[in-house]
């Protein structure tokens, strides 16, 4: 007896909507491997609705006052709250995440989040008028940019949405967001609580594949382009947008270097760095995936990191005793279980190193050492519950592993010795240095990185400004 699939649709224009031309994909649950929903496969009729109704919406909401876009915002956030329970169970069929850490590591900060932006939305600032030539006073406006094409990824798809939607929509603009096509669910209730709120077409929701996301990036209509993704989809929506030169956000990949020094102690940092590596199953751009420990407590630290490998488990959703569920989908699996048979001879997995089950999409916490800085595992991202151990002998070889991959989003510095901490992070080239921590974010702190993981800022108020321009305004005073 088959189960009858749940219907997901398309947000535009203050309605929900099928695919024009009706086409639909299924969803599935990772944690299950099965079915659960489908959702639009959305064409150009789909996007040019979309984009119709974001750009008549626009006017209006450019228009109305900073502290009308912070009550909307405000009544967003408080509307999360409210419904939070209907959110998470939609993420975690969406992802297969732990239920408990979902509800508590990801509703607060995002509710965070939005109340910040709303806020955030009162205190849009600029130069002071002032006369820089004679006769003449200049001022600066700093205004939405319109239209923004986002699209979401699908690790931590709600609050992915957050971290687009919220500053895009202080600021003035109107939207257009695509969740992953894994992972629509949370993203399309999202469109039910915010559309009750805003006016109809500044916020709209389009579900669908890789094709759907290029349709959006090269439609006319959007100023801009954010994207949350991959470095090939970053690289691909750069060139897109590049031909009628839409402004463009990216946040892209990560292989952040966790350099751990003699002075540590080590069961502190181990018990940290195994959370910030194996939390979301390692999926998350800035996870602590790449160790570098110096060689003095080597192989003590790796023999405790093991350990904690061993003593951490993956699961149901509903398991409270679980630090993460699954990957996110067979070929992400596909993807983790390669770079483990593809190991050099040299490489010593110390734990895990396989699938969990036959159900689902779980891999066990992996811990794997005796690499080198060229192997194929050091220097491309795993997005997977893989710690990778190197050896360092002195401070300056630790730099120069760490900054020798193409990413630059986030690192951490392991040490008691604060002259070393405050030269380590002039010296690493990446978007965020944690010291003797790694992972935690605030709201008021930007995100964001250097090299291949992109550019832009997610949160604060630089993340805020990515979604202004600026104009200057001169004004004669003899007239």
């Amino acid at each position: 007896m088959s189960t009858e699939l749940r219907r997901l649709r398309n947000y535009i224009d203050g309605e929900f909507r099928d695919a024009a031309d009706g086409r639909t994909t299924e969803v599935v649950n990772p944690a299950t491997g099965e079915a659960y929903a489908t959702a639009p496969l959305s064409g150009q009729a789909d996007i040019d609705a979309a984009m119709e109704a974001a750009a008549r919406a626009f006017p209006a909401w450019r228009d109305t006052t900073p502290a009308e876009r912070q009550k909307a915002l405000l009544k967003i956030a408080d509307a999360f709250e409210e419904r939070a329970e209907e959110l998470i169970a939609a993420e975690v069929e969406n992802t297969g995440k732990p239920i408990g850490l979902t509800r508590s590591e990801e509703i607060p900060p995002m509710v965070d989040q939005i109340r910040f932006f709303a806020g955030a939305a009162r205190m849009l600032e600029g130069r002071s008028a002032g006369e820089y030539m004679e006769g003449l006073t200049s001022i600066v406006r700093r205004e939405p940019v319109g239209v923004c094409a986002q699209v979401a990824p699908w690790n931590y798809p709600m609050m992915m949405a957050v971290w687009k939607f919220a500053p895009a929509l202080a600021a003035g603009n109107t939207v257009v967001l695509k969740p992953s096509d894994t992972t629509p669910a949370s993203t399309v209730l999202m469109a039910e609580i915010i559309g009750s709120i805003v006016p109809k077409g500044v916020f709209n929701v389009v579900t669908g594949d890789r094709d759907t996301g290029r349709l959006m990036v090269e439609h006319p209509t959007p100023a801009m382009a954010s994207i949350t993704g991959s470095v090939r989809a970053g690289m691909s929506v750069a060139e897109s947008a590049s031909k009628d030169l839409k402004r463009v956000h990216l946040e892209l990949g990560g292989k952040a270097p966790v350099v751990v020094f003699e002075d540590t102690d080590i069961a502190k940092a181990v018990e940290d760095i195994s959370v910030a590596g194996f939390f979301n199953a390692g999926q998350d751009c800035t996870a602590a995936c790449r160790v570098l420990v110096h060689e003095a407590i080597h192989d003590e630290f790796v023999a405790a990191l093991a350990k904690a490998a061993a003593d951490t488990k993956t699961g149901q959703p509903d398991d409270e005793d679980v630090l993460f569920g699954p990957l996110n989908n067979p070929n992400q699996l596909k993807q983790v279980e390669g770079f483990i048979e593809r190991l050099p001879a040299h490489a010593r997995v110390e734990a895990g190193g396989k699938r969990v089950g036959e159900k689902g999409y779980f891999f066990a916490p992996t811990v794997v050492s005796g690499l080198k800085q060229d192997d194929e595992i050091i220097q491309k991202e795993v997005f997977g519950p893989v710690i990778t151990v190197q050896s360092f002998s002195d401070e300056s070889q630790a730099v120069a592993w760490a900054n020798g991959v193409e990413y630059a989003l986030a690192s951490s510095v392991w040490t008691k010795d604060h002259g070393r901490a405050m030269r380590m992070s002039k010296a690493l080239d990446f978007g965020c240095v944690w010291i003797n921590t790694h992972i935690p974010l605030v709201a008021e702190m930007p995100h964001g990185g250097f090299k291949k993981s992109g550019y832009g800022k997610d949160l604060s108020a630089y993340g805020f400004d990515d979604y202004t321009r600026i104009k200057h305004v001169m004004t004669s005073l003899d007239a």
